[in-house]
């Protein structure tokens, strides 16, 4: 094996590890945006059967969309930073830095 040949392998491992590192970055973050989804329909009643109007029901009954309190996104920032640094630490762990071809 030549010597660029290596050197060809080793750019493309350090590509790779930073395109898997970057999908964890985003993958960390759509399961913490999908998280805050989920606990803002837990605390609505979500039903997909529209509410029946009455002759004296008007228009200020039209339930609105919430936002996440500020809390609520500083909350979740931190949690997926934790996460983000236990999938990193555990990449870290496995020792694994043997390159397996098939």
């Amino acid at each position: 094996m030549s010597k660029n040949r290596v050197e060809e392998l080793e750019a493309t491992v350090a590509e790779l590890e930073s395109t898997v590192e970057g999908l964890t970055d985003e993958l960390v973050e759509s399961k913490e945006r999908i998280r805050v989804l989920e606990a803002e329909l837990d605390t609505e009643t979500p039903t997909r059967v529209p509410k029946r109007r009455t002759d004296n029901a008007d228009a200020a009954d039209v339930e609105e969309t919430q936002e996440a309190a500020p809390d609520e996104v500083a909350e979740a920032t931190a949690d997926a930073d934790v996460e983000e640094d236990a999938a990193q630490d555990e990449a870290e762990d496995s020792g694994s830095d043997d390159i397996i071809v098939a």
